[in-house]
């Protein structure tokens, strides 16, 4: 298994990033939030879960080793594979499934593309006990601070001017006054992308 990768980044796009191992790029499949974080030129260190089919080799990468953690447990459910997990965490962090899975909210679950009533109850029930408890409980009032700024930053990172930036993220809220929570953000970010027509490099 291929644990870490660390090297630098060559491109990023949308879905995935090729970081340079030893002479060799490696296309790593990623949430938009790890792809955020990433910067063209630079060097970066992502935790990795390499899965094996039949017809491919995909590696997918991690802001950390929790969060590949998660990725690889949520896999163990009846019904979810990969492509699923990884969107898991395009919307809630490993704590805010945690929490989810520990308060058997289904409605936080059913947030993820893909994943129906009878799928967020079948998570709750294989999940109880494998994700373990949150690291803290996060009050609603903080889960409600405004993250505009967080999506513009990731979108200048990506090689964007901030003026386009800022534009296209009030493009996508249709300037609307209300705070995006931390939930929101990886929605935010794959909508202006696609408003400003992906992202570069």
């Amino acid at each position: 298994m291929i644990a870490s990768v660390h090297g630098e980044v060559l491109s990023v796009r949308l879905d995935a990033a090729v970081v340079e191992v030893g002479g060799v790029g490696m296309l790593v499949q990623a949430t938009p939030t790890t792809l955020a974080g990433l910067r063209v030129g630079a060097p970066a260190r992502l935790a990795t879960s390499l899965v094996v089919r039949e017809d491919a080799l995909t590696l997918f990468g991690f802001t950390d080793a929790d969060e590949r953690d998660v990725f690889e447990i949520v896999q163990t459910v009846s019904g979810i594979g990969p492509r699923l997990a990884l969107a898991m965490l395009a919307v809630h962090t490993p704590d805010g499934l945690r929490q989810a899975v520990a308060d058997e909210n289904l409605a936080a679950l059913q947030r993820v593309p893909g994943i129906g009533r009878k799928g967020a109850q079948r998570i709750v029930l294989e999940l109880k006990d494998r994700l373990g408890p949150p690291a803290a409980s996060v009050p609603a009032v903080v889960r409600a601070d405004d993250h505009r700024a967080q999506v513009v930053e990731a979108l200048t990172g990506l090689g964007w001017p901030a003026r386009s930036a800022s534009d296209a993220v009030e493009q996508v809220l249709d300037g609307s006054e209300e705070p995006v929570s931390p939930d929101e953000v990886a929605g935010v970010l794959r909508a202006a992308l696609r408003t400003l027509g992906g992202p570069r490099g």
